[in-house]
């Protein structure tokens, strides 16, 4: 039975998933990050909360 592990992980920003078509200001965020430092920041989608993260695996 294969396992998962949770790695911590920061969020340094969250956005609504219902953004307007041809719109996705999580991914237009996550360069930013990038160009600041942040080299590992990436777009996840939780389910749960119906939102797009920007996360790092660092813990801040």
């Amino acid at each position: 039975m294969p396992t998962t592990s949770t790695q911590p992980r920061t969020v340094l920003e969250r956005f609504p998933a219902g953004a307007p078509r041809g719109s996705s200001p999580a991914e237009e965020y996550t360069p930013a990050q990038r160009a600041q430092g942040t080299t590992d920041a990436r777009v996840v989608m939780d389910l749960g909360s119906d939102q797009f993260l920007v996360v790092t695996d660092t813990t801040e």
